[in-house]
Parts: C-alpha cells; sequence; structure tokens
C-alpha cells in the first residue's frame, strides 16, 4: 500500500475515535439538560463513530498492514443552547467528508482501487451523516422553542436504534 494512503487511514482511526468521544460530550450534554432523546441520538453516534474506526483497522490489517493506535483528544465544547451541538456537528460532519476526500485523492493519485472502492461507502455514508445533522438542526430551529414541539422532537430521538454498519455486519 501507499504510503501515503496508508498514513491517511491509519490516520483516520484516531479522527473516527475522536469523533465518537466528541459525540458522546455531546449525548453528555443533552443528558444533563434532560433530553434523553437527543442524548439517545448521539450515544448511537458514538457507536457508529467507534465502527468507522474498526472498519478502518479491519481494512489495513486486511491488506497486510500494522495499526499504530494514538492519543485520543478530549472534547473540548461547551454549549449554552440546544441548537450549539447539532451545528458543531454538522460542522465537525464537513470535517470529517474533507477527510474521506483527502484519503480518496491520495488513493487516486497511488492509482489504489481497491482504497478507491472500500472508500465508497464512507463517501455515502458521509452524505448521509451531513444530511441527517441538517435536518436536526432545521428541525431545532423550526420547533426547538416550543415545550411541546421539542418533547415531540425528544421522544422521535429517543425512538432511535443502533444498527451494526453494513462493513462489519458480516463479522
Amino acid at each position: 500500500m501507499d504510503e501515503r494512503v496508508y498514513e491517511l487511514l491509519n490516520d483516520q482511526i484516531n479522527k473516527e475515535l475522536y469523533s465518537a468521544y466528541l459525540y458522546m460530550s455531546f449525548a453528555d450534554y443533552y443528558e444533563d439538560e434532560g433530553l434523553k432523546g437527543f442524548a439517545n441520538w448521539y450515544m448511537i453516534q458514538t457507536a457508529e463513530e467507534r465502527d468507522h474506526a474498526l472498519i478502518f483497522r479491519k481494512y489495513l490489517l486486511d491488506n497486510g498492514c500494522s495499526v499504530k493506535l494514538k492519543a485520543i483528544d478530549q472534547p473540548d465544547k461547551t454549549f449554552s443552547t440546544y441548537l450549539e451541538p447539532l451545528e458543531a456537528a454538522l460542522e465537525h460532519e464537513k470535517y470529517v467528508t474533507s477527510l474521506i476526500n483527502d484519503i480518496y485523492a491520495a488513493a487516486h493519485d497511488a492509482r489504489d482501487y481497491r482504497t478507491m472502492k472500500f472508500l465508497d461507502w464512507f463517501i455515502e455514508e458521509q452524505m448521509e451523516e451531513e444530511a441527517n445533522a441538517e435536518d436536526m438542526i432545521t428541525k431545532m430551529k423550526l420547533f426547538g422553542t416550543d415545550a411541546k414541539a421539542l418533547y415531540d422532537l425528544d421522544k422521535e430521538y429517543q425512538a432511535r436504534v443502533y444498527s451494526v454498519p453494513t462493513p462489519l455486519a458480516g463479522e
């Protein structure tokens, strides 16, 4: 495997684990605020991000590459409104999309078609992640100031359940 592609893939494991930490901090914020549905949403996001790290790890191992785990940074965001974590999530998902795009570009430059094919799932996943984040922002802006509507929205997010990502489903 091309060294640059390898480094980016290995770094992405750390980035995904950081994402899990970040989303767990969002869940903690909403839990403290009494919005257990929002907390549930972000705990599921936490699990998904952890799973993404495992998918990258498995890909490296399956391709004969060693995995080098690095320290995970502590999230440093604080919030004063229910909207702020949602906006931070969209900003973060756009950042993750840029990271995936960077890996794809490096794989393309190295003519590493296997890695490009592997990343196709993540490209689709990022489109979904950004759409979900935008939808949550829209709903919060529409309904977040009405207590009953916020209650209903929280109940909607409480109903979300975890599902194993397709690349790990066969494990």
